[in-house]
């Protein structure tokens, strides 16, 4: 416990901090508003340079005292967040471009394999397990920098992160090198806190990309020398660094895949990160960052109890929990609208924001038990009762890394959003792609960490079969389950209405009067031939206009709906004159999106 000399992080990451604000570099190195950042009025962004200082001068101070060796894995950790500072400190006074930034965490990651810091615990390939560690420490720097968007967010998380570490430096992992270095930058992001995250009070002052840039490399790096260096090839020992991470894995995660499907950069700023979604749901910021903190301090919990534990099986059932509710609150984070009025209309609890949707979080469940259900009944299927021990423990080596993979796969590919009643072709396409993507990811990911040991391939190969049946059975379960209840509840008491139109107007009444209670739709009329016969959401188009007489008789609808109000007037007669024959009442729908607000609010929109 000599490492407690990295105590003097705080009070000098605290001390540079307010000399800086009182030197002329305060005025002139400012973070000033912007359309896309969450901040209102200019801002120094010289917090990095004290977190640093801390940091450095604690490490310093633990060498001087013989408490911990200077070797090459904390010389190359400093030396690698020395890097990392210097070019994020001239990307905050200069603006550097990404490609420049880039370089400089490849730099700093390199030097880190170079000197031996790589994931060689859990892949036995030298060059694979130097380009993981590389792309896990310019992964981890880059989200990071990211998460550094709301005031006390990025240095909470970091220094949570860092304090799980250093207990896991004490118990399973001894390693006084990692335990110095994970309380200086916990202790060093503490001394900047009191200027940041500040009660009723906007920032004193910014890291900057000098902060944000340093503490993620150095946490990826913290989580390389903790766990995956040193230990074996547990499924405890490969969700330690990603569950103590997992809160800024998540924002990153999230952040990339919308700014991707809405065709903006990744590195470009924004207000669409976990945090602020969190203030858009009705969250306060401190709020937001309270509840950020709570879930990271209980994933790094359960990290550091599945060590302790040392059981396959409940970890596997933390797995359960933890991956089920990160689906469901990155799910819900993900569809919260972002308006351009910042300030919540109200206050919302923290456990209301985090189960807000109880549908999506049975949903979550459910698929556990499935994704569970189809990768054991593969086992079985090829292996029966004569699996090997390295057998099964390839197989529960693996199962957490297929259901990563499924639920990372799920998101993106729409699993967890939509109404399933109403699902269609493209929707089964989604479950088969999901699966298939998800099925490749974990294989590739177990085959480069893992001796098969006799494993066979084929065993995913049955899993993405059994997987796809199951997952797409729980999705269109829904479906089928209303069609046979109608049936034996019985028609009588729904609305039948056809609908003449087939376009957009009138796939749009569709989906509308699916969603009114007491409404059923029984076809569609239109004159485009390449549409006849063919089912529309369900529904099918059974002829044209000059066919409606033959129609109505066959359907017996109750309401005739015409959403193609500017069709010639010829053909209109004939859907007009063959409802009043049948006696079935016609309406026009006429849908208008640019009428003016003076004709529709009269005077009062003058």
């Amino acid at each position: 416990m000599d490492a407690l000399a990295a105590l003097v992080a705080f009070p000098a990451s605290a001390g540079l901090i307010a000399l800086l604000l009182r030197t002329p570099l305060a005025q002139r190195v400012v973070a000033a508003p912007r359309h896309d950042r969450w901040h209102e009025r200019p801002t120094p962004i010289i917090g990095g340079i004290g977190i640093f200082g801390g940091f450095i001068i604690a490490l310093a101070v633990v060498v001087a005292t013989g408490a911990v060796p200077a070797n090459r894995e904390l010389l190359a950790i400093a030396g690698g967040a020395a890097i990392l500072f210097f070019a994020g400190l001239i990307d905050d006074v200069f603006s550097l471009g990404p490609l420049p930034k880039l370089a400089a965490q490849i730099g700093a990651s390199l030097l880190l394999v170079f000197t031996g810091l790589t994931i060689q615990g859990l892949i036995g390939n030298r060059i694979v397990a130097g380009t993981v560690a590389v792309l896990w420490l310019v992964g981890m720097t880059n989200a990071f920098n990211l998460l550094d968007n709301m005031d006390g967010l990025a240095a909470t998380l970091a220094a949570i992160a860092a304090g799980f570490f250093a207990i896991d430096a004490v118990t399973s992992h001894p390693n006084d090198v990692s335990l110095a270095i994970a309380l200086a930058l916990a202790l060093a992001c503490a001394g900047f806190l009191p200027f940041n995250l500040r009660p009723r009070r906007n920032a004193a002052v910014f890291m900057g990309d000098a902060g944000s840039q340093m503490l993620g490399f150095t946490l990826a790096a913290l989580g390389l020398s903790a766990s995956w260096k040193v230990a074996g090839t547990t499924v405890a020992t490969l969700l330690l660094p990603i569950l103590i991470l997992a809160v800024p894995i998540l924002d990153t995660t999230l952040v990339t895949i919308v700014r991707l499907l809405d065709g903006r950069p990744v590195y470009r700023g924004g207000r669409d990160h976990t945090s602020h979604r969190l203030v858009y749901h009705g969250l306060s910021e401190k709020r937001a960052v309270a509840l950020l903190a709570v879930v990271s301090v209980a994933l790094g919990t359960t990290s550091l109890a599945y060590e302790v534990l040392g059981n396959q099986f409940v970890t596997l059932i933390g797995v359960l929990l933890t991956f089920a509710l990160l689906v469901q609150f990155g799910s819900l984070l993900s569809e919260v609208d972002r308006s351009a009025d910042l300030g919540p209309q109200h206050e919302r609890s923290l456990l209301r924001t985090f189960v807000a949707n109880p549908r999506r979080l049975i949903e979550s469940l459910v698929d556990f038990a499935l994704i569970t259900a189809a990768f054991s009944a593969a086992y079985y299927i090829r292996l029966q009762d004569s699996g090997t021990p390295w057998q099964r423990h390839i197989f529960l080596i693996s199962l957490p890394v297929l259901l990563f993979a499924r639920y990372a796969a799920f998101i993106p590919f729409g699993l967890y959003r939509g109404v399933w009643r109403y699902a269609g072709a493209r929707d089964a396409v989604s479950v088969v792609a999901a699966v298939v993507v998800s099925e490749v990811v974990a294989y590739a990911f177990v085959g480069l960490t893992q001796a098969w040991g006799g494993l066979p391939r084929s065993i995913f190969v049955i899993d993405a079969l059994i997987a796809t049946v199951l997952i797409g059975a729980s999705r269109f379960w829904e479906r089928g389950a209303v069609r046979a209840l109608s049936s034996l509840v019985g028609k009588s008491s729904r609305r039948r209405t056809l609908i003449v139109g087939a376009g957009r107007a009138g796939r749009s009444l569709l989906r509308e009067l699916r969603e009114t209670p007491g409404e059923q739709v029984v076809a569609f009329v239109d004159d485009d031939g390449r549409l006849r016969g063919r089912r529309l959401q369900g529904v099918p188009v059974v002829g044209g206009v000059h066919d409606v007489e033959r129609i109505l008789a066959s359907t017996r609808p109750e309401t005739v709906l015409v959403t193609i109000p500017d069709a010639p007037r010829e053909r209109l007669d004939v859907v007009v004159e063959a409802c009043a024959r049948a006696e079935v009442p016609c309406r026009f729908v006429r849908r208008e999106t640019d009428l003016d607000p003076r004709v529709v609010l009269g005077a009062a929109g003058k």
